[in-house]
């Protein structure tokens, strides 16, 4: 039971990336509604191409989120495999480098799980079935089978993009947007932002390794400016393995860099899972 419902909590920060475990390909539904034409680089002028290149990195990288704290109210709908439509709250609180708090909530604000994860460890309270489990990072990782990490984990809930690798091949300018295709270990990853403001519109990860053929989507819009920050309270992620997952998560509420406290003690009846 704890297994499945932190697969549950996993939706929100890092289910995103793969936690289905199948290695049968499967159709490239979602490859194919790709429309972004990119520019392969060609050897002559490729020095002024790469300048381009590193000049519009750079000018992304500078719109990444700092912060030493973070909390956020965030509405989750997703949808599964099985059709079904869940729809729950979760409450997240970062500390930069060191911690990732969340408290998942359905019904009526009934608080069912609570989630405590640093560099090395994930706590896991599952309140429903008054259950207690500690893992290592590694265990994190072996579910989803990507090196995630905590960094991972909240650069994800802050909006900043993940498994962005510096190896771009080729690039691509669609009116008033640019594109950056580069191929890293896990993902070749194709990040399409504004061209004015450089703010992500979307990035499309493919899995490198062809038998398992994930195919993810991270969508970003409704974009906020609180005191030079700008946030994007309305994201989706769409997924795609064996099956098709989609994520909608709406930030009801978000601070940065206020003072937090990070609650999590096991009440003596909980059964501790190995």
């Amino acid at each position: 039971m704890i297994r499945a419902t932190f697969s549950l909590f996993f939706l929100v920060v890092a289910l995103a990336f793969g936690s289905c475990r199948s290695t049968k390909k499967i159709q490239t539904a979602i490859s194919k509604k790709d429309s972004v034409a990119v520019v392969v680089l060609p050897s002559s002028g490729r020095s002024d191409t790469l300048k381009f290149i590193d000049a519009e990195y750079r000018k992304l990288l500078s719109n990444r989120i700092d912060f030493t704290t973070f909390s956020a109210k965030v509405n989750v709908d997703y949808q599964g495999g099985d059709g079904k439509k869940y729809d729950v709250n979760v409450f997240v609180r970062l500390y930069k480098d060191s911690l990732a708090w969340f408290s998942v909530n359905g019904a009526l604000g009934i608080e069912g799980m609570r989630v405590l994860i640093d560099k090395d460890s994930v706590r896991i309270l599952n309140k429903l079935d008054k259950e207690y489990q500690v893992r290592s990072i590694e265990y994190l990782q072996e579910l989803i089978s990507l090196p995630f990490d905590l960094r991972s984990v909240q650069d994800l809930i802050v909006g900043n993009p993940v498994f962005l690798d510096s190896n771009f091949v080729s690039y691509a300018i669609q009116g008033s947007s640019i594109s950056l295709l580069s191929y890293g270990e896990w993902f070749k990853h194709l990040i399409t932002f504004n061209n004015n403001d450089h703010l992500v519109l979307n990035s499309k990860l493919d899995d490198a390794d062809v038998l398992r053929n994930r195919t993810c989507y991270l969508n970003y819009t409704e974009y906020e400016n609180k005191k030079g920050i700008n946030f994007s309270v309305f994201r989706t992620i769409s997924v795609t393995e064996k099956t098709k997952l989609d994520i909608k998560l709406n930030f009801k509420q978000y601070a940065i860099n206020e003072t937090l406290s990070f609650p999590f003690s096991v009440p003596k009846n909980y059964d501790k899972v190995d």
